[in-house]
């Protein structure tokens, strides 16, 4: 007997996260009650999965799970916020048990790594598609913005982007790659991003600007520094290659997804010259890996320099209505 709407929230997702004394009202009312705690900023964020757009069809459903919550937990780590509440809008096709188990598996196994509760949300039917909505907290005037960089501010970016792109690229191949062990890797880069939550709560007061990389490295970068009134100087050179995307795909290759690719969920940040000696005595790389870029620009737009010499490299990033 198929399970109707208010069975399935019921068994999925009554208790889908981590259980918090600010939740007054959770799932199963017509919305929720929550205690925003006295003294902090709430900080919301809102994302779309769209299956064909965002994650190939068949994709593993504790991905979709996971992803969904992960992009939502990437865009408060890049406030430097403290995650705490989720809501969800799940539409599809079928209301599929063992699927549903998988997919409520994948959200839950997150969100409780980060404490969050979902207090709410919708089900419906109809193509894929997974909208979350995520809340955290930051104490007043301490978040982290895409604006405030300068001209002379040191890039940085964390982890090593590049991977995710690579591993849509194996979840899309018809054929199994020679390199088996790190195409597995790279397409658990896609299919479980682990947004950097711990790295942007830790950089705030020594950030001037940070932004998530989702649309492309290059991209983002642009973005933050546009917002500062800045333009960016990245050096080809300097960006974190894996090994793993390295063997897969080589070397200029991989250097190309780095600057390009999208779905990393990394942080890309820009520190002023004045604070690189707190940056490098408080945030170990063994701790909070990054690594250094760039630098913030006074003249508008993004440039890649290779051995001083300008690349031909477009900044543009993913667009949905390109």
């Amino acid at each position: 007997m198929p399970l109707s709407e208010f069975d399935l929230i019921a068994r999925f997702f009554s208790d889908c996260g981590a259980r918090r004394a600010d939740v007054t009202l959770g799932v199963g009312d017509d919305a929720a009650l929550l205690e925003v705690p006295a003294g902090r900023e709430l900080v919301a964020a809102i994302d779309t999965l769209v299956e064909g757009v965002h994650f190939p069809a068949g994709s593993p459903a504790a991905s979709i799970g996971h992803r969904a919550l992960a992009v939502n937990l990437s865009d408060l780590a890049a406030m430097g916020a403290e995650p705490a509440w989720a809501l969800l809008a799940l539409t599809m096709p079928r209301a599929e048990q063992d699927w549903l188990s998988e997919f409520a598996d994948g959200f839950a196994k997150l969100a409780r790594a980060h404490r969050v509760a979902l207090v709410g949300g919708d089900t419906t039917a109809g193509p894929l598609s997974v909208t979350v909505q995520a809340m955290g907290f930051v104490e007043p005037g301490t978040a982290l913005r895409r604006a405030g960089g300068s001209a002379g501010d040191v890039l940085f970016v964390s982890g090593t982007p590049g991977e995710a792109a690579a591993g849509l690229e194996v979840a899309r191949s018809a054929h199994p790659p020679q390199a088996a062990a790190e195409a597995a890797q790279l397409r658990s880069r896609f299919e479980f991003p682990e947004p950097r939550i711990a790295l942007g709560r830790r950089l705030r007061g020594i950030a001037s600007a940070c932004i998530d990389v989702s649309d492309g490295l290059l991209a983002d970068a642009g973005k933050l520094a546009a917002a500062s009134g800045c333009g960016t100087e990245i050096d080809y050179e300097a960006v974190p290659v894996s090994t793993a995307l390295r063997t897969l795909v080589g070397e200029e290759r991989a250097r190309s997804l780095v600057l390009t690719g999208g779905d990393d969920y990394e942080l890309c940040f820009a520190v002023p010259v004045a604070k690189l000696a707190i940056l490098q005595r408080e945030l170990s790389t063994a701790a909070y890996p990054w690594q250094r870029i760039g630098v913030l620009r006074r003249e508008a737009g993004t440039v890649v320099k290779r051995a001083g010499t300008v690349m031909d490299f477009s900044a543009r990033g993913y667009d949905h209505f390109a």
